[in-house]
């Protein structure tokens, strides 16, 4: 019988690649064979790793939209950015030889495309794996639709009625349309609601983050394999640089500001960060590949870089105020860093109030930020014990992920 081949498919950034670029080696370092399918310009991270890569189409235009950031609307955004890229899937999969057994390993919004696959291809296994908790929805808490928390008193029946009615709303005219126009390409009966109709579609779902950071819920898909962060450090030969070692030798501990690596509408937030560190006299770090987000001249207590490993800065610095992407998220819990999470859209509203509950850090909603709110924020974590407390018991728990039982649950998939 052939050996089985995993293909391994992914979107978005490089936060969503990383941590299926970590599960594709573990499975190749079992011996199997591994294929990865993502945004054709992660090419540079994958080739260094030998994995077989094909690059699917991807608009960097996107970047740019006014509503990427936006609470409600961001979904919508990501959503029509990734179908071209997602329609290729089926047509590449049909490609590969028919005798072969093949294991679809999918970012939740492959999905759709997943189904299509197997449709046409009987004996074709589907696994779903989960970056952050909010990807799988549930009613228990903590319950938070978008940006607003559902306070706990609330009803599981009028939570469910409450989840519908924002599907209805925010979710199925967005992505019913492209489903189901794609599903009767392939002779297919077209779905009603796609929150429900994604967590029919995998054989196995999987969360690549742990049971402490988010308990398993009653309405979880099942089966279920946990596992814990799969960090990934493209570089792990690096050192810090020589301006970023000055910069930490040369005075106290610095705050670093990070509004994530894809987020080219961050000025505003980057001004509010240089004037709440000039009212608290916090030295600072920002990170930003995309320079012209900044003033042209900084301040002196000031060190802008492109990029630095957040494995490498994290343990001397202060805190880090970023944007709540799980990565980030992850990375901080990893080095006991107090954070201050400054979530826009997607899931990062989830992460922070996870953050909170840890006792790790605060949160302030990037629509509310303003100077005086920052500094007030920082005030919270930065030097308080309870919170440094909270950091290392927390990092004592993070501990490098066991992707041994993932790989092992992947391979009786395939069998």
């Amino acid at each position: 019988m052939p050996a089985p081949h995993f293909v391994v498919v992914t979107i978005g950034s490089a936060g969503d690649l990383f941590p299926f670029m970590r599960v594709a080696l573990a499975l190749r370092e079992r011996g199997h064979r591994v294929s990865m399918l993502g945004p054709m310009q992660h090419a540079p991270f994958v080739a260094p790793t030998g994995l077989a890569f094909h690059g699917l189409p991807a608009d960097e235009a996107v970047l740019d939209h006014p509503d990427l950031w936006h609470p409600t609307r961001g979904l919508a955004v990501v959503w029509r950015a990734t179908r071209p890229a997602m329609a290729q899937v089926p047509e590449l999969v049909a490609a590969l030889p028919p005798d072969e057994r093949v294991v679809l390993l999918v970012h939740p919004l492959a999905l759709p495309e997943a189904d299509l696959c197997r449709a046409h291809r009987p004996g074709l296994k589907v696994a779903a794996a989960y970056l952050a908790p909010s990807n799988l929805p549930t009613v228990h808490d903590p319950l938070l639709l978008g940006p607003w928390l559902v306070p706990r008193w609330v009803p599981h029946g009028a939570r469910r009625w409450l989840w519908r009615r924002l599907a209805q709303a925010l979710i199925d005219p967005v992505a019913l349309p492209d489903v189901n126009a794609a599903r009767a390409q392939h002779g297919l009966a077209p779905v009603a609601g796609l929150v429900d109709y994604l967590m029919q579609v995998p054989d196995l779902s999987i969360t690549l983050f742990p049971e402490w950071f988010a308990p398993t819920q009653p309405d979880w898909p099942q089966p279920m394999l946990r596992t814990g962060f799969p960090l990934y450090d493209p570089a792990l030969d690096a050192e810090l640089a020589p301006e970023v070692a000055r910069f930490l030798e040369a005075g106290a501990p610095p705050v670093v500001f990070t509004p994530g690596t894809g987020n080219r509408q961050a000025a505003h937030y980057f001004r509010c960060a240089l004037d709440a560190c000039a009212r608290r006299g916090h030295r600072a770090i920002l990170l930003t590949p995309h320079r012209e987000q900044l003033p042209a001249q900084l301040p002196t207590p000031v060190l802008w870089q492109d990029y630095v490993p957040l494995r490498l800065l994290l343990p001397h610095v202060a805190a880090l105020v970023h944007h709540g992407g799980i990565g980030t998220t992850a990375e901080a819990l990893r080095a006991g860093t107090p954070q201050l999470v400054v979530p826009l859209a997607h899931d990062q509203f989830d992460n922070a109030a996870r953050v909170r509950a840890l006792g790790v850090g605060a949160s302030l909603r990037a629509a509310h930020i303003s100077p005086g709110r920052l500094a007030r924020r920082l005030d919270r974590i930065v030097g308080r014990q309870a919170v440094l407390e909270a950091c290392r018991r927390v990092a004592s728990a993070s501990r490098p992920a066991d992707l041994w039982p993932l790989c092992d649950a992947l391979a009786a998939l395939a069998a």
